[in-house]
Formats: C-alpha cells, sequence, structure tokens
C-alpha cells in the first residue's frame, strides 16, 4: 500500500527553482562575462552582492518524499486501515493502539476492532467501500468511555480490492458540553413546565349545572411551554365563569405573567362584572405587568336560567358549541384586540348554550399548523366536536387525538371543555326553577313568602331549611320593595347541592352589608340573609337593574 497516493504536494515552482539551479549554477565569472557593463566598475555588482540577489531558499523535501507510515503514527487521532470485503485489519496507529490496546494485523474488522462493531461502524465501511464516498459518524461513546466522531474514507488499491481509512477524531470535549447544554435545557424547561402546571388550577371546581374537563400539554421541543391556561369559577347563584387564554412568547417568562393574569381574573370575577368589563379591567393589567407582552383571552359566564354563554374575547379563537342536534356553532363576534394593546372598548356577546349543549374553548396550538391557514385548523376541529360524544373528558381527549397532539408538539395546548347535561328522570327533580313577578306595593311581600313557602314544601326541604329559606326570601323581597324599582321578579331555584333565591329589580345600585345603628329603621335585612345563609351576593343586570341572590347548601342524604 503506498501512503503517500493521498499526500498533498508542496508548490511546483520551489522544486523546479531547485532543479535549475543544479543544472545551471551561477557563479562570479558568469556574471562578468554577459556582456557591458558587467565587469567591475561602476556599472557593476560585487560578487557577494550577486549571490545575495540569486540565491534562492534551500530545498524543501516534497509530501511525497515523507515516510507516511512514521507520520501516521505520531498523528494524535485513532487511524486504522482495512482493506478487501472482509475488511481485514492492515494497519492501525500508536494512537489507536493506546485507546484499545494492541490489535491483530489481518483478521476481520468485526473481530480485529470489535469496538467499532460495538459502534455499529460495519454498515459505514460497507458504504464507503461500494460508492467511494467518505461517510461519517458523529459523536459516539466509545468503551473507552470517550467519545470519537469517526470518518470512514475509501482508498483505491493496486490489488482491485478497496480499502477504507478510518479516522477517528476525540470529541470527548464537545460531547461533554453539549450534554451540560442539553441538560441545562431540559432543567429549564421542567422549571417552566413546573411553574405553568402550578399556576393552573390543580382541580377544576365542579358547578352545579355544568360538567367540566380540561387538559393541558406542553410543547414539546426545548423551553417550548408557553403561557396557556385556563379556569373554572363559581360566581354564585347557580352562575359560572369560564377563562382560556394564552400568553405569547415562551419560557418561565410566559408562564410568570400568565399567573399574574389568572390570578387577577379570579379577584375581578368576584367583581360578577359582565365579561367585557373584566377585559376591560385585564387589557389595563397586562399593560402593567409588561407593555411588550401580548396576550389572548376569553372571558365567559354561564347562567343556567338563561340557557346562553355570555362571552367577550380578546384576540382568541372562537368558542365552538356543539348543540343537542349535532350542530356545531361558531361564536365568532365580538372580538377585541389582545390585551395589553390599550384603546379598546370591549364588548360582550353570547351564544346558545341549552340542556344537551358542549361548548369547547381552546388555545391555537390545538389548531395552528405551519403551512396551513388556521381557518382549517378550526374547521377541522368543528368537525371532531360534531362526531365527539361522551362525557366532557372523553370529548378533550378525542379532539387532543383528533388534532394530532403529541409529546413532541411543537405548541402549547390547552383545551377546556364543558357540557349543560339535559336531566331527565328521576334527576330532574333534583333540578327545580320557581318564579313569580312581584306587582303591587307592600302587599307583594306577604304574596312572596307564600309562594315561597308553598315552593319550598313542594320540594320537600327539611322544616328548617324551609323556615330558613322563607327568612331569606322576605328579607330579600322587602330590600328590593324599600330600595329598588320595578320590574321585580323572585327566582327560587335548586339543584342537587344547593338553593338559590334571587330577587331582581330595575335600581342598578348594589346592595351592601353594613352595621345598622339600635336607632336605625333599615340596613338589617342584608346582613340577616348573610348571617343565615351560606353565601350572598349582587350583580348588575344586562340591561339595567341588579339581582341580589343567596345560597344554602343542602344536607347531603345521608346527613
Amino acid at each position: 500500500m503506498n501512503f503517500t497516493r493521498w499526500s498533498a504536494r508542496l508548490p511546483g515552482t520551489q522544486r523546479r527553482a531547485a532543479a535549475a539551479r543544479a543544472e545551471h549554477p551561477v557563479t562570479t565569472t558568469d556574471r562578468r562575462s554577459e556582456g557591458p557593463g558587467s565587469g567591475p566598475g561602476p556599472g557593476s555588482v560585487p560578487a557577494a552582492r550577486v549571490e545575495q540577489l540569486t540565491d534562492e531558499p534551500p530545498p524543501v523535501p516534497a509530501v511525497d518524499e515523507l515516510p507516511a507510515r512514521e507520520v501516521l503514527d505520531r498523528v494524535p487521532a485513532l487511524v486504522a486501515l482495512v482493506h478487501g470485503t472482509d475488511h481485514r485489519l492492515a494497519y492501525v496507529n500508536d494512537a489507536y493502539t493506546a485507546a484499545f490496546g494492541v490489535r491483530p494485523i489481518g483478521e476481520p474488522a468485526a473481530e480485529a476492532l470489535p469496538e467499532l462493531r460495538e459502534l455499529g461502524l460495519m454498515p459505514l465501511l460497507d458504504q464507503a467501500q461500494r460508492s467511494g464516498k467518505p461517510r461519517t459518524l458523529k459523536s459516539r461513546k466509545a468503551p473507552d468511555g470517550r467519545s470519537y466522531t469517526f470518518t470512514c474514507t475509501p482508498v483505491p488499491e493496486n490489488h482491485g480490492e478497496g480499502a477504507v481509512l478510518v479516522f477517528a477524531t476525540d470529541v470527548t470535549d464537545h460531547a461533554e458540553a453539549a450534554e451540560r447544554l442539553r441538560a441545562s435545557e431540559r432543567r429549564q424547561r421542567e422549571t417552566a413546565v413546573t411553574l405553568q402546571r402550578s399556576l393552573l388550577p390543580q382541580e377544576l371546581e365542579e358547578p352545579d349545572d355544568l360538567r367540566i374537563a380540561a387538559t393541558y400539554h406542553p410543547g414539546g421541543t426545548e423551553a417550548a411551554v408557553g403561557g396557556d391556561w385556563y379556569d373554572v369559577i363559581t360566581l354564585g347563584g347557580g352562575r359560572t365563569a369560564l377563562v382560556i387564554g394564552d400568553v405569547m412568547g415562551r419560557g418561565v417568562r410566559a408562564a410568570a405573567v400568565m399567573g399574574q393574569l389568572r390570578t387577577a381574573v379570579r379577584a375581578y370575577a368576584r367583581l360578577d362584572l359582565p365579561p367585557h368589563e373584566i377585559l376591560q379591567l385585564l387589557d389595563g393589567l397586562a399593560m402593567e405587568i409588561d407593555a411588550n407582552q401580548i396576550a389572548t383571552c376569553v372571558y365567559a359566564i354561564h347562567d343556567p336560567n338563561e340557557g346562553r354563554l355570555v362571552y367577550a374575547s380578546a384576540g382568541h379563537l372562537p368558542i365552538l358549541v356543539r348543540d343537542e342536534s349535532g350542530t356545531v356553532l361558531r361564536a365568532d363576534e365580538p372580538t377585541g384586540p389582545p390585551l395589553g394593546t390599550g384603546g379598546w372598548m370591549h364588548a360582550s356577546g353570547s351564544i346558545p348554550l341549552g340542556p344537551g349543549s358542549t361548548a369547547v374553548l381552546y388555545t391555537d396550538g390545538l389548531v395552528e399548523r405551519r403551512n396551513e391557514d388556521l381557518d382549517e385548523g378550526i374547521a377541522a376541529l368543528e368537525r371532531a366536536l360534531a362526531g365527539a360524544t361522551g362525557t366532557p373528558q372523553v370529548v378533550c381527549d378525542r379532539l387532543v387525538r383528533s388534532a394530532g397532539v403529541t409529546a413532541d408538539h411543537d405548541d402549547d395546548v390547552a383545551v377546556l371543555v364543558l357540557q349543560h347535561p339535559a336531566r331527565t328522570g328521576p334527576d330532574s327533580e333534583l333540578f327545580r326553577n320557581a318564579a313569580l313577578e312581584l306587582l303591587g306595593g307592600v302587599e307583594a311581600a306577604p304574596r312572596a313568602r307564600a309562594f315561597a313557602s308553598g315552593v319550598l314544601t313542594s320540594w320537600r326541604f327539611p322544616a328548617e331549611l324551609h323556615d330558613l329559606g322563607v327568612l331569606a326570601t322576605s328579607e330579600l323581597v322587602a330590600n328590593s320593595l324599600q330600595h329598588g324599582i320595578p320590574p321585580m321578579r323572585l327566582r327560587l331555584r335548586r339543584t342537587d347541592r344547593r338553593l338559590i333565591i334571587e330577587v331582581t329589580d330595575g335600581d342598578d345600585h348594589l346592595p351592601r352589608r353594613r352595621r345598622a345603628e339600635p336607632a336605625d329603621e333599615s340596613g338589617r335585612g342584608i346582613a340577616i340573609v348573610a348571617t343565615i345563609a351560606t353565601s350572598w351576593g349582587s350583580r348588575r343586570t344586562p340591561g339595567g337593574g341588579k339581582a341580589v341572590w343567596c345560597e344554602f347548601v343542602l344536607p347531603k342524604p345521608s346527613d
């Protein structure tokens, strides 16, 4: 084997100049005989000067003339040469021997070089020999504990059998640095995911009239966890707020901003404001948190008495609702700009959500794909929802699977599914409503008490709960007659868990609990209700007016 076949040559000008000097040496005598002006005198150059101008550097031997084996023996990289179809070992250098020990020359590589077999390098030798092109296997950890990048270079031989030169570069430092970087990225991702999950609801609140399920899938690449979030908030009086949002960006910062927004939503929800007013407050807060951080959000309220979902959207994707017949509706309007943009007046809209309906709130990771229009993704989700039946958790899982969300999905996905069950049979007896229009003056109070007593008796409530319900009704109606204006209405509602009493009137002044002085003739009604009821509250109603309500938790059957 002639190793010099693969070596480079020095520039040929130096060799040709050296050969010319050997054939035609220049002497002082020759210079003098060159003609006029060449001898001593004003126009001549001294002999010493001539030698200084014409001497070339001493000749350098060409690479072809270097002993190749001696060079390869001293190379710090690992070098081995195999030849023939069974890759018999022809040569290993000193660095290879130091790394893996003495290797038997003339044996097939599968036996002579077991470390290459363990690293899966045998097919690479075949490929290089057949194709005549180099093949490389990057950063593989060898049995000696160090990492190498192997390059198999085909070498033609005079015997007709191709040889392969195996060259292994030690990349242990690079491999360890890359692993440290990957470990750091994994730790950052785990931190972001842990923070994200800790800021999401650990357990969803369970409204009486809705069945709800939710899921969150963090992005699977790098620290791709983002600011997707959702929440369920029971507002009292049988009403429920549902929230889903998406903070733009990735990592811990996005998760932290998400946590602040979610906490703010829960605080604002206690004010029991319309959805568009909640988003208006969130918009200002988002600008205070980070003027450069944009977030989208949908805030919706479900009232079982109205059978609708009232919502407001800040740049978020539309809510989808599947009715009892399987038809899917899309809540497209109204939609305002994302939170944090400022200067926009949000508006509320509504979509039917009667018994037997299923609604889906989701983030863009569920429907957005590269090289696809977003509307196509939403349309695909509509088709999947039209055929999805079962419990909210089953529907949630089916929607995620139909969207092709896997562990290595490149974006966060949050999905919130809610169902308003159609109750029939004995279950329907646990969900009842009764209402009375409060007409006339002070005589409306005794009529309200009689109505409440008859309804609570028909619902077979215990005597103690019956009496408390009648007392609360009397105080709420009296408060409305004294401080409110027509139209006035009393509504009684029972679920499988609680009794709800609500009085509405046309005045939008919200009552508050205060301490009544001994000489005061009013101010005790709300205090009495707050004392005897499990909870109470008030809110303004759409179109003007207010609703004041209280709740009593029903005793469990075993109590």
